[in-house]
């Protein structure tokens, strides 16, 4: 199974390493149990799931850009702008005089989803109109996504928006009645939302597509050398223009978990700087979906801890415990820029001759 998913030796090193740090996270998990309980032990993992779900699209969202070979730092807005619009719909969907039918929990809630995913799709097109059509550096087309969503989504909130609620858990725990371990694993393989689910689905799915369809070697061709892919008869830029739309739309997913599934409402800025960690989950996990994905549970525990660190004796200004996700991100950054090898034609516009 495992050479299925990944392929290549230096595919099943990431894997390997993900699963070992996952392991040591897990292992971590049960000596902590022993020493403050089991219930802040669950609401530690759970808590890291939750804050993972955003970044780990955010990273599959650049993994679908860069194996592509364009540079893609307008998460950040795809995300928040998503996020937004999927609200929104919410919104207008939950006000008196809409038909009931529209006001149903799934019509509802899927249409906001559907909306925000395809906003999140729409910046990716543009994102790739600016760097492909027009040849905009790809740096300054992502900020300039940024800059329009924050500006965009600033403009327009409406504080005080209401809605008819959020995407409920898929499942509830099963093992509600039981009093020992499997309560507690219940309450972290259940209780869980659609989004979350999708998102560890869509991390098995892209690591199959990218190291095992035609489509993942096409991609991953383009990536390396454009010239090579377009002279065995790939369209580059088609690719090109759809791969960043899928970006755009899984950015989007990790957008509507924010404000469909996990929060329920809107914020300014609530994305909070998660599409610059998720590029650096990216980076960590080398363009793999896999380690993207470990390194997102990585973060997430690290932004999970700043609420829990009080229940372990350890008294330190709240303003250290809010660095811990973005210091860990430096660290990351520092640790790994230089070891992991992006692809070779990422950044630099392609010229069909």
């Amino acid at each position: 199974m495992l050479s299925i998913l990944t392929g290549t030796a230096a595919n099943r090193r990431t894997a390997i390493a993900s699963g070992v740090g996952l392991a040591v996270i897990l292992v971590v998990a049960f000596l902590a149990a022993g020493a403050v309980g089991p219930a802040i032990v669950v609401a530690v993992i759970n808590a890291s799931i939750r804050n993972m779900v955003p970044i780990a699209f955010g990273a599959l969202s650049g993994i679908f850009s860069e194996r592509s070979g364009i540079v893609n730092i307008g998460i950040e807005g795809m995300m928040l702008m998503a996020a937004y619009v999927g609200f929104m719909i919410n919104v207008a969907l939950s006000v008196p005089g809409v038909s009931p039918i529209l006001q149903t929990e799934p019509v509802r809630l899927g249409l906001s989803i559907l909306g925000g995913v395809l906003a999140g799709g729409i910046l990716g097109l543009f994102h790739a109109l600016l760097s492909i059509r027009y040849r905009v550096d790809q740096i300054i087309s992502g900020t300039v996504i940024n800059m329009l969503a924050l500006g965009l989504t600033g403009y327009f909130y409406l504080p005080g928006a209401t809605t008819l609620g959020r995407l409920p858990p898929v499942v509830v725990n099963p093992f509600s009645a039981d009093s020992g371990i499997l309560f507690w694993l219940g309450e972290i393989l259940f209780k869980k939302g659609i989004i979350t689910y999708l998102m560890f689905a869509l991390v098995i799915a892209s690591t199959i597509g990218l190291f095992r369809t035609v489509w993942g070697l096409r991609t991953r061709a383009v990536g390396e050398h454009p010239r090579a892919a377009d002279t065995l008869g790939i369209n580059v830029h088609r690719l090109q223009y759809r791969n960043l739309f899928f970006s755009g739309c899984l950015a989007g997913l990790g957008g509507v978990f924010l404000t469909l599934e996990a929060v329920g409402t809107f914020e300014r800025g609530m994305t909070n700087g998660r599409g610059f960690i998720a590029l650096a989950v990216m980076i960590f996990g080398k363009w793999h979906p896999l380690g993207a994905a470990a390194g997102a549970l990585l973060f997430g525990f690290a932004t999970a801890l700043q609420g829990q660190l009080q229940f372990f004796n350890i008294n330190v200004p709240h303003q250290f415990v809010g660095m811990l996700p973005y210091l860990l991100t430096v660290i990351v950054l520092a640790g790994f820029v230089g070891r992991a090898r992006p692809p070779a034609h990422v950044g630099k516009p392609y010229e069909i001759e």
